[in-house]
């Protein structure tokens, strides 16, 4: 193998595509079976990789395995395990050392290793490293070591692996040279940082400007509408500015693994040293409270119709964190539902991606395909993804009272519809 992925995941398995077709032998590694042998069938539980691409890619050589002797001679070695929070708001390392413990059992002298699984500034240096040298190799002597974060988003159709630059960081420079050398082959631009540490920062800093970000609209939603204000008008207003400003959109909360999770990687290396990341952590508290602030607001707009939230039908239109992917983690809808259903509403869900959805176990009833029906039958519906199958007009005319959370019905003028 020319390459071997450790972890077949969301990002594992776009690189696995990309340098296969670059020309390069792939390997993979993941310790799920129903995933191995899923891509070994030509199946894919990813959604930005296709089952036609799967093909194409066993094609080129690609030999997923859940045995580490996969990595036996590989001389470069990706590792994109998940890193979730730990119950100490730090990131749980534990797939990280376990995927490092196999390189160690397998490395070839020369290979070049790199980590591109999210964590704090120091990971690659303190931790993966004095792993990998229990082999008897030396970082930067005997193999080479570099962090790379990953830079994908789901569901995006512009941006992908080969397109969007690639930071690399090395222990030491022959490290950085050895590990954009290898990127290059199938990333149109490579940008090497400092150091392992620079490049480990630079994924937290894109991910905690956007988390400050998101916050910051999420709060001034709640106030405008106090004060009778059209945010999503002012902030296309302000988006015209050619320079100094940056649209954010406010919403049901944050989901997804990058945006909820990472920043508070940052936070947790922080308060390690004795300071409060202030920032960071108002922003999650203000991200965190939006589930029930959109709760609060759909019991408002029952009232106002002479409704109890109590008893009455609410349909949740789109339940994955973001527009046109199934991607449900760290989804917003969930606590949504689950501040509701405490409430006592009569709860339904319809999503085009997802087949059936539990909330802490118990199953919501799905309304079914026929969307009108389903719309008309509700008391209230409350728009959580912005899915393009969300027509506009369509909402707007069958559903009897409309809480749009994403803007979806933007410019829609109907008094029984109501922006987040």
């Amino acid at each position: 193998m020319d390459l071997v992925v450790i972890g077949l995941g969301y990002v594992g398995l776009p690189l696995v595509r990309e340098a296969c077709r670059a020309g390069l032998r792939v390997g993979g590694l993941d310790l799920d079976e129903r995933v191995v042998e899923g891509l070994r069938a030509g199946r894919s539980h990813v959604d930005d990789v296709s089952p036609e691409e799967v093909a194409e890619m066993l094609a080129a050589g690609f030999a997923p395995s859940t045995s580490e002797d996969v990595l036996d001679g590989a001389p470069a070695v990706v590792i994109c395990v998940p890193t979730p929070l730990s119950p100490e708001g730090g990131p749980d390392l534990t797939a990280v050392r376990g995927a490092a413990g196999a390189v160690s059992r397998h490395l070839a002298p020369g290979a070049l290793v790199v980590l591109e699984s999210t964590t704090y500034p120091g990971t690659t240096e303190e931790v993966v490293r004095p792993i990998l040298e229990e082999s008897g190799r030396i970082a930067g002597k005997d193999f080479h070591l570099a962090f790379s974060p990953e830079r994908i988003d789901p569901g995006n159709p512009v941006y992908g692996v080969r397109n969007t630059p690639k930071i690399v960081g090395g222990l030491t420079p022959a490290c950085a040279s050895a590990a954009a050398a290898f990127y290059g082959k199938f990333v149109e631009r490579v940008v090497q940082a400092k150091g392992t540490r620079e490049a480990e920062m630079a994924k937290l800093l894109e991910n905690t400007y956007r988390h400050v970000n998101i916050a910051l609209v999420n709060e001034m939603a709640v106030f405008c509408n106090e004060l009778g204000i059209d945010l999503w008008d002012a902030i296309d207003c302000a988006a015209t500015k050619p320079f100094g400003f940056q649209a954010f959109r406010p919403g049901p909360g944050v989901g997804g693994h990058c945006i909820p999770i990472d920043p508070n990687y940052l936070s947790y290396k922080v308060r390690s040293l004795g300071y409060p990341f202030r920032f960071v952590e108002l922003a999650q508290e203000i991200n965190d409270r939006m589930p029930r602030y959109v709760a609060e607001r759909a019991q408002q707009l029952l009232n106002r119709e002479g409704r109890a939230l109590k008893g009455a039908k609410v349909l949740l239109l789109g339940v994955t964190y973001k527009a046109d992917i199934a991607d449900q983690r760290e989804s917003p809808a969930r606590p949504v539902a689950r501040r509701l259903a405490r409430l006592g509403a009569d709860l339904a869900f319809h999503d085009p991606y997802v087949s059936g959805w539990e909330v802490d176990g118990t199953a919501v009833r799905d309304a079914g395909d026929d969307l009108p029906a389903a719309l008309a039958e509700a008391d209230l519906a409350i728009v959580l993804a912005d899915h393009a199958d969300y027509d506009p007009g369509t909402l707007a005319r069958h559903a009897r009272l409309l809480f749009d959370t994403r803007g979806r019905t933007r410019g829609v003028d109907r008094e029984t519809v109501e922006l987040l």
